[in-house]
């Protein structure tokens, strides 16, 4: 029988101590840094002649580890010279890919520890290996490199897609370039094209899987809470969750449109739908900037939704609205009535403000919206993972509450797009 981490944790006590016992001090050192004898086996590379291992897991299953210790097993075999390092944002790729606590300099034992240069976005190996760090918002810096290895992590939360594009054209040295894609499903385009090539090999994982290396209290805390929803489904059990039946929203519909640059713009509004409270259960805060273009599309900008305080979200919002030169502020004010424009006046006494009262149902507002997306007529500028996650999972005849993000988009669009469908007792007072 082969020696793994699993077998020898199933020896007694005085076994383990005798197989310890029996090995040098340099040779325990080494065991520490001896992936295939720690990694579980779906955590091990595939076999088979594949170009793309796609790892779909779960929060906490372990992937961020999974990909540095794979790059550092291609670089080891020699098969990997030139490696791009591929995460959602530059920090992203510094704190997590690199320098975190499961990252390429974690996992690479003392003897064979990279030089890592973050002015220059490079680490070297001992053995002459480069691995070179991109950010997924900056796409354009993948267009000229070339490498034999891209890890590619969380994938699906990525704003910008020619990013993967990019770095799959990269791929053309060596004699077997490869990729590996760390991430959280989310039934983007890339992820689905992914798993619909032939030549990507699939790993799926649930959170359940490193159970054993996870802090009770984050099963205890956080896990209960999202059991049994669509949250769980997809963040803990890797699900790759669609529309929900009955949806306004459609992702090809998303994918479709949108764009990586909008035209001028005739208007520009942030909507917000604010919570009634701020504690850690509450609601979000709907906050978006849209813009009319010139071509009387609607243009989504922004959204900087999240759980704040009231006069975090105030402050917010009226950054966003003279950061994009906005000509209003739009606020629902079903739950906060007054207390939403005292709320803005305290953080800017000169925003121009329209309160806005839902007196209709919440599908009869949001239908001529998902019908001027079903059009064609309204943009996304970039990627919006939750807010589109909210879009095309809300059932509206399920007897959910729509979703904050969901809500604010709506209202944007009415105020920028359906001005002449306005029904009198949605609006309040322009000020």
């Amino acid at each position: 029988m082969s020696l793994t981490a699993d077998s020898i944790g199933s020896l007694t006590q005085s076994k383990r101590r005798r197989f310890t016992k029996g090995l040098s001090e340099d040779k325990l050192e080494a065991l520490k840094y001896d992936w295939p004898f720690w990694a579980r086996e779906k955590q091990l590379a595939p076999a088979g002649d594949w170009t793309t291992w796609l790892v779909m897991a779960g929060r906490g299953y372990g992937k961020t580890k999974l990909g540095a210790e794979f790059v550092r097993g291609e670089k080891d075999a020699g098969r990997a010279k030139r490696i791009a390092l591929i995460g959602r944002t530059a920090a992203d790729v510094r704190d997590v890919m690199v320098e975190g606590e499961s990252g390429i300099l974690a996992c690479s034992p003392p003897w064979d520890r990279p030089k890592y240069e973050p002015s220059k976005r490079r680490l070297t190996w001992p053995n002459g290996t480069v691995a070179t760090t991109y950010s997924a918002k900056e796409p354009d810096l993948l267009r000229g490199p070339q490498h034999d290895l891209v890890w590619a992590d969380e994938m699906a939360a990525w704003e910008y897609r020619d990013a993967w594009t990019n770095a799959q054209l990269g791929l053309r040295i060596g004699e077997r370039p490869r990729a590996i894609v760390t991430t959280t499903p989310r039934p983007i385009k890339a992820i689905r094209e992914l798993l619909a090539d032939p030549n990507t090999v699939t790993t799926r994982g649930s959170t359940y899987d490193n159970r054993a290396n996870l802090a009770p209290a984050f099963f205890d805390q956080i896990i209960k809470r999202y059991e049994g929803t669509r949250t769980g489904r997809q963040e803990l059990y890797a699900e790759l969750l669609e529309e929900a039946e009955g949806a306004l929203w459609k992702r090809s519909e998303l994918e479709e449109g949108r764009v990586k640059a909008p035209p001028e713009f005739i208007r520009v509004v942030v909507a917000i739908d604010p919570a009634v409270t701020s504690n850690e259960e509450s609601d979000e805060t709907g906050i978006v900037v849209a813009g009319l273009g010139t071509d009387r599309h609607g243009y989504l900008l922004r959204d900087l939704s999240g759980r704040y305080t009231p006069d975090e979200w105030a402050r917010i919002a009226s950054q966003a609205h003279h950061e994009h030169k906005g000509d209003r502020i739009i606020a629902e004010v079903n739950n906060g009535g007054e207390m939403v424009e005292f709320t803005l006046r305290t953080v800017d006494k000169k925003l121009p403000y329209l309160a806005v009262h839902a007196s209709r149902g919440k599908r009869t507002r949001a239908e001529p919206v998902g019908a001027l997306y079903e059009q064609g007529r309204i943009h996304h500028v970039g990627a919006f993972d939750d807010l589109e996650d909210q879009l095309c999972c809300w059932e509206p005849n399920g007897g959910m509450p729509s979703p904050d993000r969901l809500d604010a988009l709506v209202w944007a669009m009415t105020e920028l797009m359906l001005g002449d469908a306005r029904e009198p007792g949605d609006y309040g007072l322009t000020i």
